[in-house]
């Protein structure tokens, strides 16, 4: 009897200064490793009044910023519409992708991952090879300006034809040799089948070439084993329906198959009602390979300091956990490996001197 209460005692000693822990925490100080970025929604007010500056306050807050609840994850994502206007030239695609790099800083991310669909970029005559080629330039740039190491992974999109998709893939094994990184699938998932693209992940298969999946955002788990069975991607962007399914959970846990998870997202996109509602913590309790991630700082209005202090303020995370993700993201992440023991180091060495 008297050991059952001890162990109560202790159990309830250690919820009380995880409490204490993570309402003390401060994310700010942590090193952040981001999985799950797009490049083309997430344009600053500065740099979207340097591309046009007829373009507002007012209109900027209207056009670009979804609302906190949109109808669905197609409604979030016409946000992107004047972003994607604004990035036809190369100038352009140079200054957005710099002034994500200053972004990054702010948030303390150490390691990046942006993603982006190069044609939707060819409006004013650029060649699909010319995006690519730009954007590269720009990362290469800012990498040497700032430290930040990031990738590139090239999207094709759910309404993109078959040729639209080996196009895309075909850019990612062309520029292998520099910071373009990976392949992905996004958009509408809702919409549209993934028939068209089956051929270009098994083209990516075939050549080694990393791959992720938007799944289990708009659509039920059946979209994410879908996705799984079709595409073979060692990632999942979201995946947060996924909860609904224990048998998928179990694969998950057991095939190490991680999610890129962007709460607030999740929110504007209609999923769950509230933060409570969010599977975040079930997730990474049942033991899923996760990482907290912003999807969109301008669409959404977030930083991914707020993505991590709303997970505190909700789940009470500890520092320990935010810990465990980001060495998740850098275990998943499409870089080789000796960036990898670089960034591990980083990593335990600024959770290290971080107070709390």
């Amino acid at each position: 009897m008297y050991l059952h209460i001890s162990k109560i005692l202790v159990l309830a000693l250690l919820f009380t200064c995880g409490q204490a822990q993570s309402q003390t925490a401060d994310p700010a100080a942590w090193p952040k490793v981001q999985l799950h970025l797009h490049l083309d929604c997430s344009l600053s007010y500065d740099v979207v009044k340097t591309l046009d500056p007829s373009i507002s306050l007012d209109d900027y807050q209207r056009d670009f910023i979804a609302p906190a609840r949109c109808t669905d994850l197609r409604d979030y994502i016409t946000r992107a519409t004047r972003s994607i206007a604004l990035m036809q030239t190369k100038q352009a695609l140079r200054l957005v992708t710099l002034d994500l790099f200053r972004q990054l800083q702010k948030d303390n991310v150490i390691y990046a991952e942006i993603r982006f669909a190069p044609l939707q970029h060819l409006q004013k005559g650029l060649s699909p090879e010319e995006v690519v080629a730009t954007v590269d330039a720009a990362v290469a740039e800012g990498i040497q300006q700032t430290g930040i190491q990031v990738g590139v992974i090239l999207c094709t999109l759910r309404h993109y034809t078959a040729e639209q998709s080996m196009t895309t893939v075909r850019l990612v094994e062309k520029f292998k040799h520099t910071h373009i990184a990976g392949f992905d699938i996004a958009a509408d998932e809702a919409g549209y089948p993934i028939d068209h693209h089956v051929a270009a992940f098994a083209y990516a298969r075939e050549k080694h070439i990393p791959c992720t999946a938007h799944a289990g955002e708009a659509k039920c788990p059946g979209s994410v084993r879908e996705t799984l069975a079709s595409f073979h991607p060692s990632r999942i962007g979201h995946g947060v329906r996924s909860i609904e399914d224990t048998a998928l959970i179990r694969f998950l846990a057991t095939h190490h198959i991680h999610l890129e998870v962007c709460p607030s997202s999740n929110l504007q996109t209609n999923i769950y009602n509230n933060l409570e509602d969010h599977p975040i913590d079930r997730l990474f309790r049942a033991g899923v390979s996760l990482s907290v991630n912003t999807d969109a700082y301008t669409i959404s209005n977030t930083t991914l300091d707020r993505e991590y202090s709303l997970v505190i303020q909700q789940f009470h995370w500890t520092k320990q956990q935010f810990m465990t993700c980001n060495l998740e993201a850098i275990d998943h992440a499409f870089t080789d490996k000796a960036t990898k023991k670089i960034l591990r180091e980083k990593l335990r060495k600024g959770f290290d001197a971080s107070a709390n």
